[in-house]
């Protein structure tokens, strides 16, 4: 019976290799995940800075064009992200339509969440402010993710 017993189950010594072995592969696939993880965010937040930027740009050239009013001294770009989403009067046409620029206004993927407003999560640049200290100021000409984390290329996310 002894004899029958051994050959159906599994001794001590094979289980905890069989254990050393998933564990070999679960510290193996944890740091995988975790990269993969912050790699989508970076993804994210790459699209995230393409897209706004190009509504700020599509912003400045509706100024230029004269679709926008602008008053004596203002550089062309929005007041504020809000602006992007909720639209401004298009000056060109006859029902003074609105101009919008973005559908909706993406977050910063590396802020933490919480109840912020997807506007509030960015780091913003006026016109004015040098581009090596970026400031805030009475437009938005540019922004920048407020992380102090470095990303994979090593690069600061704020630097972006």
């Amino acid at each position: 019976m002894s004899i029958r017993n051994r050959l159906l189950g599994f001794t001590f010594i094979e289980l905890m290799i069989t254990l050393a072995i998933m564990a070999v592969l679960v510290m193996v696939a944890v740091p995988m995940a975790q990269v993969a993880v912050q790699r989508q965010k970076e993804h994210e937040l790459r699209a995230a800075l393409s897209e706004i930027r190009e509504a700020l740009d599509a912003y400045k050239r509706a100024s230029d064009q004269g679709r926008i009013t602008l008053k004596l001294g203002e550089s062309g770009y929005p007041k504020s992200l809000d602006m992007l989403v909720d639209g401004v009067d298009d000056e060109r046409s006859p029902g003074k339509q609105k101009l919008y620029f973005l559908r909706r206004l993406p977050p910063d993927p590396m802020e933490a969440g919480g109840n912020m407003k997807a506007s509030e999560t960015w780091g913003l640049r006026s016109y004015l402010s040098p581009p090596d200290e970026p400031s805030e100021g009475e437009d938005v000409f540019d922004i920048y993710s407020k992380s102090e984390k470095l990303g994979l290329n090593g690069v600061a996310y704020r630097k972006w």
